[in-house]
């Protein structure tokens, strides 16, 4: 038989959470540091709990609002599995949100207005696009540091 503790567990939310097997589940996994890494070893790994919950409330929280990287405290029942290289099973039935992760940014594009101006940054080019906020194109900054001078540049021969 395996060994089944109640305690509380701090720790990130790895992925997305997903629903579970049934409705009113939920399914994640907990990442868990050492509580003092000063004592341990630099390269001890950290601990992957596999959490499921049969509480709707809770599950609904998890599949609504719980993001990667959100720090939990989830209370509950841990049962080790008879295979060591097997994650603990952590069967949740409280969760507390000690720290929401940081939002995420869209990296893909993003337009932002000068005053009259409309530029588009794009994550994978260092060339910024520029526009006037009626659709007449100004230029292309080479970087966006650039952006400055070529409107100014535009507006010297547009006058």
């Amino acid at each position: 038989m395996n060994p089944q503790t109640h305690l509380a567990i701090d720790g990130y939310v790895d992925a997305i959470p997903a629903p579970g097997t049934g409705p009113g589940t939920a399914a994640f996994d907990l990442i868990h540091s050492p509580a003092d890494a000063d004592r341990i070893a630099p390269d001890a790994p950290d601990t992957v709990y596999a959490c499921t919950t049969g509480d709707p409330r809770i599950a609904d929280v998890l599949l609504r609002e719980i993001q990667p990287g959100d720090l939990l405290r989830v209370t509950g029942t841990l049962i080790q599995p008879d295979d060591p290289q097997a994650p603990a099973h952590f069967t949740v039935d409280g969760l507390e949100v000690l720290e929401a992760a940081p939002a995420p940014v869209l990296y893909d594009l993003v337009l932002e207005r000068f005053g009259t101006y409309v530029v588009v940054f794009n994550a994978d080019r260092d060339q910024v696009p520029v526009f006037t906020t009626s659709g007449r194109w100004v230029g292309e900054a080479a970087n966006p540091d650039a952006i400055g001078d070529l409107i100014d540049t535009y507006e010297e021969g547009d006058t």
